[in-house]
């Protein structure tokens, strides 16, 4: 276990990873310092720490936080930030919240990284594994800062961990067991400032792996294909377009299979889209790697019914269905989400804008969606994009948003929130748009009632 006693620990961010990071801290015998710029990081982050007797500030950031034998860095907090440029140059050990997290960490670590189909893979494998009989914790990215767990797990324990390019860019010695890539596109150029730089970030979940580790891989990405030869783990890729002879792989008409061994059919997964299949090849090829019964893992295939926020089913009201994509947060979600919808699509988009080309989404546009509905600082840019191939209107918030889309809506359409953009400009996170866009419905739906 890292000794943390006595020891002095700068905090540089106060939301979920940094106040996480603080407690955990604090209960190992450090003594946290948190600073965040922000004069308001996080409900209710001042009392939280106060209670503690946490020592914080916020509003900018002091020279206290220099004084620190070890400086834990939020994923919020770019990594070229001037205040960690000075602090390198000071000498300061700098560690990421995943760091922190995978040197408490006495259990095995599955870590999940991708552009797209992350929580859902994440949750798939914490699913099989707990009906497996393993011990799971599930976190990281999807919500639960893996800095709160780690310190409880036992060598017998597993931590499937969502990893972001944000977590992934700053860690030292981070080392999962098991390592699953699932695709990567354009994301997060807003941060990383080129798609070189991303891809970098992500593929740093590979660095420190051995040939004791193992590392799952989507072979249909051609990026990955080139990038992820000669890894010093072992390797088993997966496919949902070409027979693998030791991978898994998902055919669209046929089965899911290991090598030549059936799992089940892929037509009995509960999650739809082609999108899903691959999700669901990743899933199981890291849970065979852990000696995962093949029976456990098509039971849980067969009955998981996918993750809140992603492509989510809400409601139907007068023959128009909702449909909750608020995870969907940049221009390859879109695609995916809009394969997966069958009927006419009136489209909610729009929010913080990532650098995304919303252009590459065009024919998909064109055939299947009527109208757009457009939120946030992105609309214009969206609409500049979108307005030639079909009707796109700029709403102030996202009661209007549902309403408008639904008085444009016929009865068999569906109405999908699909915002292809982060969601800070107007909410505290993509579950927070959700929710609201679930309760704009709901209110929609009250109304139709008492109509």
């Amino acid at each position: 276990m890292l000794d943390l006693k006595n020891k002095r620990i700068s905090i540089i961010g106060a939301g979920r990873s940094g106040l996480a990071s603080a407690n955990v801290v604090q209960s190992l015998g450090g003594i946290p310092f948190v600073s965040d710029s922000s004069p308001n990081p996080s409900s209710n982050a001042a009392e939280d720490l106060r209670e503690r007797g946490i020592e914080f500030e916020f509003g900018s950031h002091s020279r206290r936080i220099y004084d620190c034998d070890i400086m834990i860095v939020s994923p919020g907090v770019p990594s070229d930030a001037r205040i960690l440029s000075d602090a390198k140059s000071a000498g300061t050990k700098i560690w990421s919240e995943i760091e922190l997290a995978g040197r408490l960490c006495r259990g095995k670590i599955i870590g999940v990284t991708g552009s797209n189909g992350k929580t859902t893979t994440t949750t798939l494998i914490g699913e099989i594994l707990k009906k497996g009989g393993r011990r799971v914790s599930v976190c990281g990215n999807i919500g639960i800062p893996f800095v709160s767990l780690a310190a409880e797990m036992s060598p017998g324990d597993y931590a499937v961990v969502e990893l972001s390019s944000f977590q992934l860019e700053m860690i030292d010695e981070f080392r999962p067991d098991a390592a699953v890539f699932l695709n990567i596109t354009p994301d997060h150029l807003d941060r990383h400032g080129s798609f070189e730089n991303y891809a970098a970030a992500k593929m740093r979940i590979f660095e420190n792996q051995t040939s004791d580790d193992f590392a799952v891989i989507n072979r249909d990405d051609k990026i990955l294909r080139e990038r992820c030869r000669g890894l010093k783990a072992k390797t088993t890729w997966f496919s949902v377009e070409e027979n693998l002879p030791d991978g898994v792989r998902g055919d669209p008409n046929g089965d899911l299979t290991i090598g030549d061994i059936r799992i089940m059919r892929s037509g009995g997964l509960r999650i739809k889209g082609i999108h899903n299949l691959s999700n669901a090849c990743a899933a199981a090829a890291a849970a065979l790697n852990i000696e995962i019964d093949i029976k456990d893992i098509a039971d849980v295939l067969t009955s998981f019914p996918g993750v809140e926020h992603r492509l989510e089913p809400v409601r139907l009201i007068g023959g128009v269905s909702f449909i909750n994509d608020s995870k969907g947060t940049n221009v390859d979600s879109v695609y995916w989400a809009l394969l997966a919808v069958s009927t006419p699509i009136i489209l909610i988009a729009g929010g913080k804008d990532k650098g995304g080309d919303f252009t590459a989404l065009n024919d998909l546009i064109s055939r299947k969606v009527k109208k757009v509905i457009l939120i946030g600082q992105a609309a214009g840019k969206i609409r500049s994009a979108w307005n030639d191939l079909v009707e796109c209107r700029i709403v102030e918030d996202m009661g209007e948003a549902v309403r408008t889309a639904f008085g444009s809506a016929d009865s068999g359409d569906t109405v999908l929130l699909s915002p292809g953009c982060a969601s800070f400009d107007m909410f505290d996170n993509f579950e927070h748009r959700g929710r609201v866009f679930k309760a704009a419905v709901g209110k929609l739906a009250s109304r139709e009632v008492t109509s």
